[in-house]
Parts: C-alpha cells; structure tokens; sequence
C-alpha cells in the first residue's frame, strides 16, 4: 500500500504539472505584461511586424540593443518556440499576437510565457511543416538591432514554373486510338514560344524604398505599376510576363536576379521611383549595368543607394544569397549590357512621350539587380517620388497605367527588331 500511495502521489503531481503547463500556454498576453522593475534590468523590444506572403511570412523583432535568442521546433501539432533570454514582455511585444493576419499561410496564432525566471517565451502555432531562418540585423538607417524569423515552407511549391506550364495545351495528348484520317493527318506546328517578361517592383515588406513629401512609399507605387505592365504586356500577342514579387514582402536582390533565370525569362525591368536631396530633381530615366564605371555621379550614386536595400530589407547572409551573388557577379556579360542598352533606349524614348526625361539617354552602373548573365536587365526610375508634382503623378492611375503602358510600348519595339533566342 505504501508503495502505492507514492505512485499514486506522483501520477498527481504530473497531471496537476500538465494542467499547469496548459494554462501558461493558454494564459493571455496581456496577463503576461508586467513592469520591468519586477523581474529586475530585462531588455526590452521596442517594435514588432509581420510580413505575410504566399513565398513565406516575415516576423521581425526591433530593439535597442542585440536580442539574445533561441529557435526549437515543436511536431504534432506543428509550433516553433522562440526564448528570448533576458527579455520582458512589453505591451509592444504583445501586440505581436494581434498582428498575425487570420490569411497568413504559415502563422495560425502566437502565445507568450515564462519556462523560466529570466526567459520570455513566444510559441508560433504554424499551419504546416516550415523550414525557419532565424538570424540577426546590425542598425543600419533608421532601424535598430532586428532579430529576423523567415518562415518557408518546408515543400515549397514553385509557382513560377507554372508559368513555363501555361503554353501548354491539355489536347496535345493523342487519344489513346485515332481514326485511320486521323493518324494520316500532319502533326500541328508546335506554337511558338511565348516571350517571358520579368517584371520586378522595386524594394518591399521591411525596404519602403523612397518616402515621398505626402508619405508615399516607393514600394507601393513600384507594385502598383508592376501589376499594371504585367496586364498591358500579357495584353500583347506572343507575350508573357512574371512579377518577382506581387505583394509587400521583401525580397532580396540577387532571388530577384534568380526568378527571372528560373522561368528563363527574356527581358528583365526593375521597377523603381526614387528620391534625391533636391525636391526639384524631376523626369524619368533608365539604366542598365556597367561594367566599369558609372556614366555620372549621379548614377553611382544611385546604384549605391538601391544596392543597399539588402541592408535595409535584411537579407541572412549565412543563406545562399551571397554565394549566388559572388557567383553572378564573375559572370561575363558583355553581350547582356549590349542588349540592355537597346531595350533601354526604346523604353526611354516611350517614357518621353509621358514624361520629362531626367537624362536623354540611357545610364549605366554597378546595379546588382542588373546582373543576369543571360537576361537583357534594365532599371527603370519612372520618376522622382521627392519631387511634389511627380509624387502625385506616381500616386494616380491614370498616370501610372501610362507608365505602364510606355514600358511596355518599348518592349514591344525591341523585341520586333531584336526576336527572343530559342530556349532549349
């Protein structure tokens, strides 16, 4: 009997620890939020934000100083666990929870607590398997130390050889027994391949790009003019197009450069609407890639300043992001320049009947968006977002649908003089 009273006893225990354990991870956030001065000197984050996308959502921590961190993975159900040691749960934090969006494809909801004294935890209850980068931001412009959870999912499907699957046609199968006409019938011509655009809306998610004087964000006109040329392009006969990105969520610059390889693109435009000191800096331009030096300082410059949006938007330097860059960037591509400067003339020609031009021609510079070895790539700055007069062209419909239009009237030109190469 003895004997069987203790176990008994400790059977207790554990339900009672389990009942315990389950009340913590149901427990409110806001239960959890206490004065710092309670749990002694913990370090405190400042902000949070996600950015949900269908490739994968973004959560990102922010504050004063580096957050120390651990990562687990939880199966059945699916959750990730996050220790931030040392840290308190601020009412910023909590907001955390009400910032998942009921649609976002990989995040169903967020719980905080404490396994121990000196830890806050967060649990990511997760809608399916993921394959998590976890990894942190120096300061860098106006943010702070970031802490970054990248969740992918661990089976991505690829939606962008689904636009390689488009031309194909479901009566291209022979039935299983033809006519005897039938089978003595030429076989159809294959179609011809339909030319592939890439379309890239500057920046995104963590990168706004450039604020205009009235707040409008780069990012944001760059996609609105992006979903616009991709509609006016597939308008056209013979042509299709692709968007790097096609909702606010970051993407770094050489991933950009890799979707348009991957779907064998013939033409690659990125989008941008950029900002200078001077309000009245005006007027359109297009660049393509150097080789050597920038043609002005001003295009350095600005090469400068949108190869830094990796920094801003927070790339994981420990991913293949770099050795893909490295591995662009040795690449011959003389040839490319020569075809980017063509594509680039003719769109710059079609911007003029729109708009002021910032400069007659075509510039060239270190853009590393531009690297493709293989894909005629150019940059489009469709107008100075710091200038008043032009931010509202770029804030208006009518104006970014003629921008649009105008790209794609240059690209029409050039490929009638200059036919896509065939793709094995």
């Amino acid at each position: 009997m003895p004997e069987r009273a203790r176990g008994g006893s400790a059977v207790a225990r554990v339900v009672i620890e389990r009942r315990r354990l389950l009340k913590w991870l149901l427990v409110p956030a806001t239960s959890l939020v206490v004065p710092s001065r309670a749990f002694g000197n913990l370090a405190r984050i400042a902000s949070t934000r996600v950015w949900p996308s269908q490739e994968y959502t973004r959560v990102i921590f922010e504050g004063p100083a580096p957050i120390p961190h651990q990562m687990s993975l939880l199966k059945s159900p699916e959750r990730l666990v996050l220790d931030l040691d040392g840290t308190e749960l601020t009412t910023e934090l909590a907001r955390l929870a009400t910032q998942v969006d009921a649609a976002d494809p990989f995040i169903g909801g967020v719980r905080f607590g404490r396994p121990v004294f000196s830890t806050l935890r967060i649990v990511f209850d997760l809608r399916g398997e993921v394959n998590p980068q976890v990894f942190e931001l120096p300061p860098v412009g106006t943010f702070a130390h970031r802490l970054v959870v990248d969740l992918y999912p661990a089976h991505p499907v690829d939606p962008l050889m689904a636009l390689l699957a488009r031309d194909e046609r479901p009566d291209a199968v022979p039935p299983a027994s033809p006519a005897p006409d039938a089978a003595r019938a030429p076989a159809k011509p294959k179609p011809p391949r339909r030319i592939t655009i890439a379309i890239d809306p500057g920046h995104g998610g963590e990168d706004p790009g450039a604020v205009g004087p009235r707040g409008t964000y780069e990012k944001h006109v760059t996609l609105a003019i992006g979903r616009r040329l991709k509609r006016v392009v597939e308008s056209q006969p013979g042509l299709r197009a692709m968007l790097t990105r096609d909702d606010d969520y970051f993407v770094p610059l050489a991933q950009r450069v890799a979707k348009a390889r991957r779907v064998q693109a013939d033409l690659f435009i990125s989008l941008h609407a950029d900002a200078f000191r001077e309000q009245r800096a005006r007027g359109s331009s297009v660049f393509a890639l150097s080789e050597t030096g920038a043609t002005s300082a001003a295009a350095r410059w600005l090469a400068q300043k949108e190869n830094d949006a990796d920094l801003i938007g927070g790339v994981n330097l420990d991913g293949r992001d770099r050795e893909l860059a490295r591995t662009l960037l040795h690449l011959s591509q003389a040839a490319q320049i020569n075809d980017s400067l063509k594509v680039g003339r003719h769109v710059l020609s079609e911007l003029s009947e729109h708009n002021a031009l910032h400069k007659p021609a075509v510039e060239q510079a270190g853009f590393a968006v531009l690297k493709a070895p293989d894909i005629p790539s150019i940059l489009v700055e469709t107008a100075f977002i710091s200038n008043p007069d032009e931010e509202l062209k770029l804030r208006s419909d009518r104006h970014q649908q003629r921008f649009a239009e105008s790209i794609a009237e240059g690209i029409r030109r050039y490929f009638a003089g200059n036919p896509a190469l065939a793709r094995g």
